[in-house]
Order: structure tokens, then C-alpha cells, then sequence
């Protein structure tokens, strides 16, 4: 197994060193809106702590957050008015993994015939709207 690497960008975000949309947080798990999304409304969602990948995480962290990512998915359904939602976690660079920190992304789809009504709105907007639906 590779080391770590302590200079990635998402413990970067997670230390609060490089701003971020932040759509949910917990003492375990943060949740952004995605940098570079490929559809409207991509949120990552990524352990405090430090892992690769869920090849190393261990099971009470990767327990919390499969939690939030169920969390977050169920909102994000509701909130978006999704079809369906994509939960895909690339693990090492052969499985598409680029930023090696462990994270899971949560994509909302729609079939061909309903509108994405997030596309209309920018990453900003998104997450207020979906802190709407999480809250308890």
C-alpha cells in the first residue's frame, strides 16, 4: 500500500486551508459541492480522517461515512427532484482514482424526458438547497 500523501488537496480543504461549498459536516465527514462536476448538483463527500482509498480505511470511518453518504443521497433525491443518483468511489489510479484521499462522489441523474433543474443553478445555490433537506 502507498503512504499517504499529507499535501493532498481534500485534507487541504478539510484542514480549512483552500475554501470549499460546503453542503454538510459532522465531526467524522465533510461534503462539498464538487470542483469539477460532471453534472449538475456532484457532491464529494470525504472522511476527515486520513485514508487512500476503501482499500485502508478502517471500518468505523468507512461505516460513518457510507451514513452520510446514504444521508446525503437521500436529500440530494428529494431536493433535486433526481430520477436517480450515481454513489461511484474510484480506488488507485488504475480504477480512476486521482486525488488520493478516500471520498465518494453522489451524482444526480435524470431520465431523458424530465429537466435537470439544478442545471439552471450555479454550485453555490445547489448547496443551500440541499441544506434545506438535511436538516434534522
Amino acid at each position: 500500500m502507498k503512504k499517504y500523501d499529507e499535501k493532498n488537496i481534500f485534507l487541504k480543504i478539510i484542514k480549512n486551508e483552500i475554501p470549499c461549498i460546503k453542503v454538510y459536516e459532522d465531526s467524522s465527514v465533510l461534503a462539498i459541492m464538487d470542483a469539477f462536476p460532471t453534472a449538475p448538483g456532484h457532491i464529494l463527500v470525504l472522511p476527515k480522517d486520513q485514508s487512500r482509498n476503501i482499500i485502508d480505511i478502517n471500518t468505523e470511518d468507512l461505516k460513518k461515512l457510507m451514513l452520510a453518504v446514504q444521508k446525503i443521497a437521500q436529500a440530494q433525491k428529494i431536493a433535486f427532484k433526481a430520477d436517480g443518483i450515481k454513489i461511484q468511489h474510484n480506488c488507485e489510479e488504475a480504477g480512476g482514482q486521482v486525488i488520493f484521499h478516500t471520498h465518494v462522489h453522489i451524482i444526480p441523474f435524470y431520465k431523458e424526458e424530465n429537466e435537470n433543474l439544478m442545471a439552471k443553478t450555479d454550485a453555490g445555490q445547489q448547496a443551500e438547497i440541499l441544506k434545506k433537506y438535511l436538516k434534522n
